[in-house]
């Protein structure tokens, strides 16, 4: 494969992007020019924040070609452009052989949720501590276990203490799975997980089987009646506006999980939840907080 690098202002990052698409670039890719520099920029967005520009001031446009020839053609092509005006060839380049599989699986070890419970790649041997395991590997849908959200999720399943049984479950969002999957594993009844993604709703099925356990995965409407555990993790926004849905499927003495949060959002969950049920912050991470209450 062949790598063609450009460098263009931020306001023809997405004109390229779209004429190198068009000329079927296997892929495309943009990075800050000044990236280690003093005049570096941070473009990254925060849930609930406006969303990162399309690039930089001066910004590195790198496509990838699967010959020599169609990364030529296409250098050719966008230097006849107007849109092109303002941008720079930097060059053109033979992307060195990779086992691409072994350096993708290579990012990806073991997550410690406790220490005797872990989530393990299908590529890894479990560590010899892990009493319990969840088989996963990254794919579509979200929810691999390395983000502080998953993570506390599935900590407060792990360190539910045993007289405190997480009896009938819903997993709304679900995602990959990965809570419902860990409810199971940590002695649930009987679970439901729903996803309005029903590429979500198919990882959650194949995932389930992977981990030996049953569970029942649809669209929203699947859930039905009370829960004994309610687990949410998705965003602020999705997570106000569902409240009275979620809170209305919290049985008598049952728990409330909520995740996707930022600190500085834990007054407006708690507001938005208030006219049913009590948050408070049960946990928290890298600026992350898990929010629970109990009816």
């Amino acid at each position: 494969m062949f790598e063609l690098r450009l460098l263009c202002p931020e306001d023809h990052v997405e004109t390229v992007s779209d004429a190198l698409d068009a000329l079927d670039a296997l892929s495309v890719s943009v990075e800050d020019a000044d990236a280690q520099t003093d005049a570096e920029q941070a473009l990254f967005g925060e849930p609930g924040m406006p969303p990162p520009k399309e690039g930089w001031q001066r910004s590195r446009v790198i496509a990838l070609f699967p010959d020599e020839a169609s990364a030529d053609e296409a250098a050719k092509l966008l230097q006849l452009q107007d849109f092109f005006a303002d941008c720079r060839l930097l060059g053109l380049a033979k992307v060195p052989d990779e086992d691409w599989v072994r350096l993708t699986q290579s990012q990806f070890s073991p997550v410690e949720i406790t220490p005797e419970f872990w989530i393990v790649p299908t590529w890894h041997e479990p560590p010899e501590q892990a009493r319990q395991v969840i088989r996963l590997d990254p794919g579509l849908a979200f929810g691999t276990g390395t983000h502080p959200t998953t993570r506390m999720c599935l900590r407060w399943i792990a360190r539910r203490p045993a007289t405190a049984a997480l009896g009938r479950v819903l997993d709304y969002g679900c995602g990959s799975g990965i809570l419902a999957i860990g409810a199971a594993k940590h002695g649930a009844q009987a679970i439901d997980a729903v996803d309005i993604d029903e590429a979500a709703v198919q990882s959650t099925h194949l995932n389930a089987e992977a981990n030996g356990v049953a569970l029942n995965a649809g669209l929203p409407d699947k859930a039905q009646g009370v829960y004994d555990t309610v687990l949410a993790n998705i965003l602020a926004t999705p997570l106000k506006v569902l409240a009275p849905l979620l809170c209305a499927h919290v049985a008598a003495g049952g728990s409330l999980v909520l995740a996707g949060i930022l600190e500085r959002q834990a007054d407006e969950l708690k507001a938005a939840y208030a006219p049913w049920l009590q948050l408070s912050v049960a946990d928290s991470e890298d600026g992350w907080i898990l929010m629970t209450a109990q009816r």
